[in-house]
């Protein structure tokens, strides 16, 4: 035997599944685990959801498997635990699970966020895995100032927070689950397709392109805009991983728990099977994740702007104010130069544009006032996580962009970044 863990990733393909997959068994250097599964809805072979130009050279490891399964079916999640013969029970469960889409009803995020996450992590506690990591997305809405640590009282955004804020209390509810939730900050990086900041990279490079300075519809302010690399949320969730492993629920939630509170509807609590007692204390060790950027909408704007050779602005008073007011309708007008532009964008690209999977166009929930600061201290002070994205900043950059050329997924433009 190796004496490394053997894992299993469920769900997230989507989102960060596969640069955590590529975390654990990079293309060159030394594979993390002996053995990694990845169980998902999608097909990968042929793709029915975009993969990226490197996830595909990870699957083909000798020691990754890949397996398309509904995780909405109980026997089928039992059955994704049971290992290969020969192979040794899993160590770790990485919980990457749930729906991102925010338009998405309320029965779709409890089927396909709560309960899939209910299986899987009855089915782990049952198991006895060593770690469950949950990974929770900044679906919050944050106060401009604050301690922004992983104490402060948050309030989930919509109907999509507050069943993935549900699925948190659920989790920590379930007795020998050694769980773990990482909340992490905007994403960004090579392959995400996912989130404000990616779209917002989008559009930044059309208003590059006609050079013309980008504007946004709030005002300055504080407005906190924290950010995150996708290697370091991989990384993150193998930190916690390992620091679970070796103390166990208990401890774990004397040095780092906190007490996740109840945001719902009471009447839900009889409707939902599973859902636990608003007055039931839910506490399960959590920690933040971003970078050290530090950055507010401004300061994100003024980076990824100058990256593409322009500048970043805000509308007077009375534009923000018309625009809000009846945002929704405005959508499709603000989006018409957008997507006009990248459309000539990926025309002129030398060379062609082989996979058109990116877009400038923002929906709107992209076009909202999201506030996203969380104080990732705790994570590196009790696991001892260090970042290795710790800026984002024009290098971060443009190592997407030269990663999204190179696959053929982003337009190419004589003498632009």
């Amino acid at each position: 035997m190796s004496g490394k863990p053997t894992a299993i990733i469920f769900g997230g393909l989507n989102t960060c599944s596969r640069a955590l997959a590529a975390f654990l068994v990079p293309l060159d250097g030394e594979p993390l685990v002996s053995h990694l599964r990845i169980v998902d809805k999608y097909s990968v072979n042929p793709p029915t959801t975009y993969l990226g130009a490197e996830f595909p050279q990870v699957l083909e490891k000798g020691i990754v498997e890949y397996k398309q399964a509904n995780l909405t079916i109980p026997s089928t999640v039992t059955s994704c635990f049971d290992p290969p013969a020969g192979q040794e029970a899993y160590s770790y469960v990485f919980d990457l699970t749930g729906e991102i889409q925010w338009d998405r009803p309320e029965q779709v995020q409890i089927k396909t966020t709560f309960n899939v996450a209910r299986l899987v992590g009855l089915e782990a506690a049952k198991r006895k895995v060593q770690a469950y990591v949950r990974l929770q997305h900044p679906f919050y809405e944050c106060k401009e100032k604050g301690s922004h640590d992983e104490k402060e009282d948050v309030k989930p955004d919509g109907v999509l927070g507050t069943w993935w804020h549900e699925t948190l209390r659920m989790l920590a509810s379930i007795e020998d689950l050694n769980l773990v939730v990482l909340r992490s900050a905007m994403v960004y990086g090579p392959y995400v397709d996912y989130g404000v900041v990616m779209c917002f990279i989008a559009v930044a490079s059309t208003y590059g392109y006609i050079k013309q300075p980008m504007k946004a519809l709030w005002g300055p302010g504080k407005h906190p805009t924290h950010t995150v690399h996708v290697e370091d949320v991989a990384g993150g969730m193998w930190a916690c991983a390992e620091w679970m492993s070796k103390i166990g629920r208990k401890e774990a939630n004397s040095i780092a728990g906190e007490e996740i509170l109840f945001k719902n509807d009471k009447s839900k609590v009889k409707e939902v099977e599973g859902m636990v007692a608003p007055d039931q204390k839910c506490v399960a060790p959590a920690f933040n994740i971003e970078d050290d950027s530090n950055t507010s909408m401004a300061d994100l704007g003024n980076i990824i702007t100058s990256f593409f050779g322009t500048t970043f602005e805000f509308h007077n008073f009375l534009t923000n104010m018309l625009a809000n007011w009846k945002l929704e309708e405005n959508v499709e007008e603000i989006n018409e130069s957008h997507v006009s532009n990248w459309t000539e964008m990926i025309q002129k690209s030398n060379p062609p544009v082989s996979k058109l999977h990116y877009t400038a166009y923002m929906d709107l929930y992209h076009l909202k006032k999201h506030v996203v600061a969380f104080n990732a201290t705790k994570l590196k002070e009790v696991v001892g996580y260090k970042l290795r994205r710790p800026q984002i900043n024009h290098d971060t950059l443009r190592e997407v962009i030269d990663k999204l050329k190179a696959e053929g997924s982003w337009p190419n433009l004589q003498g632009s970044s």
